[in-house]
């Protein structure tokens, strides 16, 4: 029997998630950060921070990164896996560069990622392994060790991720008025995207219609809505939609977004409505202001009860769903053919993007993937 770990050959886990301000002076360099490259001047940034200057200029997210570092480290140590747990942030300090610093220096070489984007698409897996690429680049030119950086699958279905979402849904539909719960529509939304990039997200070959980001979303959604049928005892309509649309107007967007839904579901009876952000690990911003500002504010107006899902966040399912996830790439890395659990149809994702996986519109270097440099 071998004496390695469970967790060989990982030497550390890198939490690796987008960031946000902490504070009304980090707004507006935080928007530089995400928008560099793109000649966005800075007044225009400035009213596009209204959103986090509503919450006193603090985005909720690295709180929330902050309590899932905890229950990893936590479920981690319960279950006698010793690999350390370390975070950084594309956008804003911890940033993702200095993250990989300090665990080379730590004697660090092959790390395993975890991205807080559970779905396959360029800016939810392909731009978080540009920047990995970008990051290890860095560390070549001060002349550091690069390390080999590996990245788990897409657990969109895993259980540990939907059933917490099941959950939520169930939560959130005791909370409408009685009178509305037996008819009340289901929701789900996730991120709206460029159609474009929506019909390249994966391999679309794989996914029918749509590509891949359409097609796991839409995975989710049946799952959860067949769940809570069977829990309820009601046949509900559901729809997916989509929100925080920030693209220029006249490129096509993936549609309806949440607040015309809203309309849409009120005009044809809908006695009340659950969102659920399924495309979502946390409740981030987005979260708190499309859906529990914007949207609740349309729903005021249209006189529609509105009930929003909690995210998945620090859930101990998710925590025990990270863990199994890196046993089971580090088993596969062995040589070994651990069980790779999922829910739905789709079936467990790929461990290594291949070539052409979710395509950018300017080439550029890709860590984690079959093409990337630093294999």
């Amino acid at each position: 029997m071998s004496d390695q770990p469970a967790h060989a050959p990982y030497d550390a886990l890198l939490l690796l998630s987008f960031g946000g301000p902490e504070g009304p002076d980090d707004v507006v360099p935080f928007l530089e950060n995400v928008t560099r490259g793109r000649g966005i001047p800075r007044e225009r940034l400035k009213e596009v921070g209204q959103h986090y200057f509503l919450f006193g200029g603090v985005s909720p997210i690295n709180d929330q990164n902050r309590d899932l570092l905890r229950a990893l480290r936590e479920e981690f140590a319960a279950s006698g896996v010793d690999l350390p747990v370390h975070w950084g942030n594309r956008n804003w300090a911890p940033y993702l560069t200095d993250t990989l610093r300090e665990l080379v220096r730590d004697g660090h070489r092959r790390v395993l990622t975890l991205a807080t984007s559970a779905y396959a698409s360029y800016s939810g897996c392909r731009q978080y392994r540009e920047n990995l690429a970008d990051a290890l680049a860095a560390l070549e030119a001060e002349g550091l060790p690069v390390p080999r950086v590996d990245k788990l699958r897409h657990y969109f279905n895993h259980p540990g991720f939907v059933r917490p979402m099941i959950d939520a849904t169930l939560a959130a539909l005791a909370e409408l008025p009685e009178e509305t719960r037996a008819g009340a529509h289901l929701a789900f939304t996730t991120h709206s995207i460029p159609t474009a990039a929506a019909d390249t997200s994966g391999r679309a070959e794989d996914h029918g219609d749509g590509g891949a980001y359409v097609a796991q979303h839409l995975d989710v959604a049946r799952t959860i809505a067949d769940a809570v049928r069977a829990e309820t005892g009601a046949d509900r309509p559901w729809r997916l939609v989509y929100q925080s649309r920030s693209g220029a107007p006249h490129i096509p967007w993936l549609e309806p977004d949440i607040c015309d839904h809203l309309e849409a579901a009120h005009g044809e009876g809908a006695p009340a409505v659950v969102m659920i952000p399924i495309g979502f690990v946390s409740d981030h911003m987005e979260v708190k202001y499309d859906l529990d500002t914007e949207a609740k504010a349309k729903a005021v107006e249209l006189g529609l009860p509105v009930a929003r899902a909690a995210t998945v966040g620090a859930d101990p399912r998710f925590a025990a769903a990270v863990r199994e996830l890196v046993l089971e790439r580090a088993a596969t890395e062995r040589g070994e053919r651990p069980e790779r659990c999922a829910l739905g149809a789709l079936g467990p994702s790929h461990d290594l993007c291949p070539v052409g996986c979710c395509p950018a519109r300017a080439p550029r270097p890709a860590a984690a993937g079959a093409d990337s440099p630093y294999r």
